[in-house]
């Protein structure tokens, strides 16, 4: 979180990698090494031997909803406001866009977050096909369906 603050996308996604239990499950070798289960995430993960690479802490109070708050707030740059959802995405250079599906009550958004063009610093947004005046999805609890287009600059772009 303090690396996607920074403005250093490269390093928080990095870092990312490096602690999504996910990426420990890959190989038998790995899975030997993590030792943990690899659909929860553990608070610690060895450095130094013999336990170099060992997952521990898992189940550990907190450390999933702070992953969560990584990838959703730091990376993916959502921040909701009352009833408005904001963006403001670490994309991995890799990334030109991703989507969201996110939910309001009984009301679901589909959104699609794309990196600007080249020279495009203000961020739009159009919801349902029409252009929004703010820099933010406005949230309705209308019990339908909506699509949504924002494109913004990227934060930190690696």
């Amino acid at each position: 979180m303090a690396f996607a603050g920074l403005g250093d996308a490269h390093r928080a996604w990095e870092l990312l990698g490096m602690i999504n239990p996910v990426n420990h499950g890959g190989s038998s070798k790995a899975i030997a090494t993590y030792r943990v289960e690899p659909y929860v995430v553990a608070a610690d993960v060895y450095a130094l031997p013999p336990h170099t690479g060992r997952g521990g802490w898992t189940w550990y109070t907190g450390s999933a909803g702070w992953m969560y708050r990584l990838i959703m707030e730091s990376l993916l740059g959502l921040r909701l406001e009352v009833d408005k959802l904001y963006f403001a995405p670490h994309f991995p250079s890799t990334w030109d866009s991703f989507v969201v599906h996110y939910r309001c009550r009984e009301t679901v958004y589909h959104i699609m977050v794309r990196r600007a063009r080249h020279g495009q610093t203000a961020t739009s947004v159009t919801l349902d096909g029409v252009m929004q005046h703010g820099t933010f999805v406005p949230l309705v609890d209308d019990r339908a369906e909506h699509r949504a287009e924002v494109t913004c600059s990227p934060s930190g772009t690696v």
